[in-house]
C-alpha cells in the first residue's frame, strides 16, 4: 500500500464532501478501503500539503495525534492562470486555462451556439499536464470545481469587512446594495458567532447577494454551499497564516478568533508600516489609544476621544467630562461596557522604540496629591521603587505584592488590590495607573520625526555583522541580498541545509539585512546577558519553513505567532523553530516548483519541555518571577525549538529551493 494512493482517495472524499469533513467521518471511510494505522493517517494527514487540519476540541486517543472532531480541509497549489487567454502566459505551472464560468457551473456561452472563448476542456494539453504534476487526475468535474473554488481566492468574492463593522442593515459598508462583496457574518463563516439567531449580521446568503451571485455565473447549488465553502477558506487562510509562526500544530482547544480578539494597536500600523495588513492580529489605529462602548453587539469607537483620553490620564479624575462621561474606575458609559485599547508597554520593548505607551504609577499622598512612583513627595522622600520597576513587576504578575520604602518606613503595595498598605499602623493609601498622555499632534510629530525603530539618538553607536554589504544597509525596512555560490557564506548555510535535505537543489540563498531588526536582538541578547549573571546566552541557528507571500512580512516585523489563526500548538503558543531542515520542509507550500525556508539567529538560553497550554516558558524552581527562556520539545535531545518573545529571533537568511516527495503534492 502507497501512501500515494491514500493521499489521492482522501482528496476525493473531501473534494465530494464540501471540500471537507470532520477526522471521525474521513478515518471511517479510509480505514474502510485501506489497512492503515491510526498513527499513519495521521502522519498523512499532518505532513501531507494537500490537506490542512483544523480545530477540534474533543480529547485525542493515546494513538492519535488528531482530535476526533478536527476539520480536515483540501487545498491545493493549483489556480484558474490569471494570464490566460492572453499571449505573455509562458507554460505556467500551476494555472490552468479554464473558463472561469464553467468551474462556476453556468457558462452561458458553454450552453449555446456561440462557443466559449475560454476552455472547457480538462484534458486539453496544458490543463492535463498542471492536473498531472499536482497528482488530480483522479478527481471528477464536480471534485475539482469544488477544490479549486475553497482554494483559489480569485474565484469567489470576499466577505465584505465593513458589513461587519457599525451598525444599520448594511453595517458601515457606503457601498450597501451595489457592494460587489458578500454581506455575511464574519464570524458565523468563522464558525464562531456567540450571537446564533440573535445576531444582527446575515447567516445565510440573502436575496439580494444570490442574485448577484446567479449572474457571475454560480449556480444554486454552489450558492447553498457557500457558508462551508467559505468556512474553509477562511480556515485554509489561517491554516496558511500559521506557517509564519507554528511549524507543529496540535489540536488541542485553542481560543476562538473571539477569544483571542487582541486589545492591543499595533505599533507598526501606526507608522504606516504593517507588512501584514489585515491579517495582523492587532488592532490598526492611527493613535497609541483607543476608546470603545458596547453597544450590545459590537465595539463602537466614542466621539472626542482625545479629551476622554487626556482626562484620564490625570490620576485625580474618575470620570470624564460631558453629558455621557465614562467611569473610569467602573469603565462604563451609562451603564454600558467602556474599554480602552492601547499599545505595548513602554517597558516591553527596547527604548528606541517609539509610540508604546508609558504607563505612570501614582499613591494619594496625605494632603490629597497624587505623585508618581520614584518622585519626591509633599516631604520629599522618595520611594525606594520607580513608576517603572513597578511596571515591569506589574506585567509579570498582576496579581503580586510588592515591598518598598520611603524613608524609615517600609509599605506593602498590592497590585490586585491597588492600595500602599503601611504594616505597622495598618493604614491604606490609594494607588493608580494610568497612562501618560499624548496628543494626536504629539503623535504625529513623531510619526514624521522617527521610523518606528529609529534610535533615540544619533550618537548611538550602531553595529552591524561583518558579513553585511554595508553599501546596502537600509535607514529603514529591510534589503535581500544574494550570497555567491562561491562563497564561504553560501557554502556554511548549505551545509547546514544539505545535511538533512539531501535531495533538495538550493536555488538562491539571500541575508536579510533589516538593522532594526539586528538592533533590537542586540538589545535582547545584552538583557539576556545580565540576567544570566554576565554569561553568554545560547544562540542557535534554526529553520523555519513557510510559504512566498510570507517572506517580505517575516523580514519587514519578524515572526509573530499570534498570526498563526485558531489552532493550538504541541509545546506552546509560539514560534516554532527546527534543527534540522527536514522538519521544517513539511511546512513549506510549493510555488512553481520552488520552496522557501528561513535560517533564523535565535537565542534559545535556558530551556525546558514544553506544554500545549503554555502562553510563555514556565517559571523555575517555582519561582514567579525568574523564567526559562525558550521551551523544546525533548529537554535532553532537543529539535523543536519555541520562542515566546519575537526579540529572541533574527531572521537570518531565505533559502528558496526545490525539492521532490509524496508529501509535496
Amino acid at each position: 500500500m502507497s501512501n500515494d494512493k491514500i493521499v489521492r482517495y482522501a482528496t476525493r472524499l473531501l473534494c465530494s464532501h464540501q471540500g471537507s469533513l470532520e477526522y471521525r467521518q474521513l478515518h471511517r471511510q479510509v480505514c474502510n478501503s485501506f489497512d492503515i494505522s491510526d498513527y499513519d493517517l495521521c502522519y498523512i494527514l499532518r505532513e501531507c500539503c494537500r490537506f490542512a487540519v483544523v480545530g477540534g476540541t474533543e480529547d485525542r486517543t493515546s494513538y492519535t495525534e488528531i482530535s476526533p472532531d478536527c476539520r480536515i480541509i483540501a487545498r491545493t497549489a493549483v489556480r484558474l492562470c490569471k494570464d490566460y487567454p492572453k499571449d505573455r502566459c509562458a507554460d505556467c505551472e500551476e494555472g490552468l486555462h479554464l473558463c472561469k464560468y464553467f468551474v462556476y457551473g453556468n457558462c452561458r456561452f458553454g450552453k449555446g451556439r456561440k462557443p466559449c472563448r475560454y476552455s472547457h476542456e480538462l484534458s486539453s494539453g496544458h490543463n492535463y499536464e498542471v492536473l498531472r504534476n499536482y497528482h488530480l487526475l483522479d478527481l471528477d468535474q464536480d471534485e475539482l470545481f469544488m477544490l479549486l473554488l475553497q482554494n483559489d481566492p480569485s474565484l469567489l468574492p470576499e466577505v465584505c469587512v465593513h458589513y461587519n463593522k457599525g451598525s444599520g442593515p448594511y453595517g458601515a459598508c457606503t457601498f450597501k446594495a451595489s457592494c460587489t462583496k458578500l454581506h455575511i457574518c464574519q464570524h458565523f463563516v468563522q464558525g464562531d458567532c456567540m450571537f446564533g439567531y440573535k445576531c444582527k449580521r446575515s447567516h445565510k446568503i440573502e436575496l439580494d447577494d444570490q442574485k448577484k451571485l446567479e449572474e457571475r455565473g454560480i449556480t444554486r447549488e454552489n450558492i447553498h454551499n457557500l457558508p462551508s465553502i467559505y468556512r474553509n477558506i477562511y480556515d485554509l487562510k489561517n491554516c496558511s497564516i500559521s506557517s509564519i509562526e507554528g511549524e507543529i500544530t496540535d489540536t488541542a482547544k485553542g481560543p476562538s478568533v473571539s477569544e483571542r480578539e487582541s486589545k492591543e494597536i499595533c505599533l507598526h500600523y501606526i507608522r504606516k508600516q504593517c507588512s501584514f495588513q489585515e491579517k495582523c492580529i492587532h488592532v490598526h489605529f492611527h493613535l497609541p489609544y483607543k476608546w470603545e462602548v458596547y453597544d450590545k453587539s459590537s465595539w463602537v469607537e466614542l466621539h472626542h476621544m482625545e479629551e476622554i483620553e487626556k482626562a484620564f490620564c490625570d490620576p485625580e479624575n474618575t470620570h470624564s467630562e460631558g453629558s455621557r462621561p465614562v467611569d473610569f474606575l467602573e469603565m462604563t458609559r451609562n451603564s454600558a461596557p467602556v474599554r480602552r485599547l492601547s499599545t505595548a508597554s513602554s517597558v516591553t520593548k527596547p527604548p528606541h522604540y517609539i509610540l508604546t505607551t508609558e504607563w505612570v504609577w501614582y499613591c494619594k499622598v496625605e494632603n490629597g496629591k497624587w505623585i508618581e512612583y520614584g518622585l519626591p513627595d509633599e516631604k520629599r522622600k522618595v520611594s525606594s521603587v520607580t513608576s517603572k520597576e513597578l511596571e515591569q513587576a506589574y506585567l509579570a504578575d498582576n496579581n503580586a505584592e510588592i515591598i518598598l520604602t520611603k524613608g524609615h518606613r517600609q509599605y506593602t503595595l498590592s497590585f490586585k488590590d491597588m492600595y500602599q498598605r503601611n504594616p505597622k499602623h495598618n493604614t491604606k493609601r490609594k494607588v493608580r495607573r494610568r497612562p501618560r498622555f499624548v496628543s494626536e499632534k504629539a503623535v504625529e510629530n513623531k510619526r514624521m520625526g522617527k521610523s518606528d525603530f529609529a534610535l533615540a539618538s544619533s550618537s548611538t553607536t550602531k553595529s552591524f555583522p561583518e558579513n553585511w554589504d554595508m553599501d546596502a544597509v537600509p535607514e529603514t525596512g529591510y534589503k535581500l541580498i544574494q550570497l555567491s555560490f562561491s562563497s564561504e557564506e553560501f557554502k556554511e548555510i548549505q551545509d547546514l541545509f544539505l545535511k538533512k535535505m539531501t535531495t533538495a537543489t538550493i536555488h538562491k540563498i539571500e541575508r536579510i539585512q533589516n538593522p532594526s531588526l539586528w538592533e533590537v536582538y542586540q538589545w535582547q541578547k545584552e538583557q539576556m546577558k545580565k540576567k544570566n549573571g554576565g554569561k553568554d546566552v545560547d544562540e542557535k541557528l534554526l529553520f523555519h519553513g513557510t510559504q512566498k507571500s510570507l517572506v517580505d512580512a517575516i523580514c519587514s516585523q519578524n515572526f509573530d505567532w499570534r498570526i498563526c489563526g485558531v489552532h493550538g500548538t504541541a509545546y506552546g503558543k509560539g514560534s516554532y523553530f527546527a534543527r534540522d531542515a527536514s522538519y521544517s520542509h513539511s511546512y513549506t507550500m510549493c510555488t512553481s516548483g520552488h520552496r522557501i525556508m528561513f535560517v533564523a539567529r535565535v537565542l534559545v538560553g535556558e530551556a525546558t519541555a514544553g506544554k500545549t497550554s503554555y502562553l510563555r516558558p514556565p517559571c523555575k524552581d517555582g519561582n514567579d518571577t525568574t523564567f526559562y527562556d525558550s521551551c523544546v520539545d525533548n529537554k535532553y535531545n532537543p529539535s523543536i525549538f519555541i520562542i515566546f518573545e519575537k526579540h529572541q529571533i533574527y531572521p537570518e537568511y531565505v533559502i528558496e529551493y526545490s525539492s521532490s516527495s509524496f508529501l509535496t503534492f
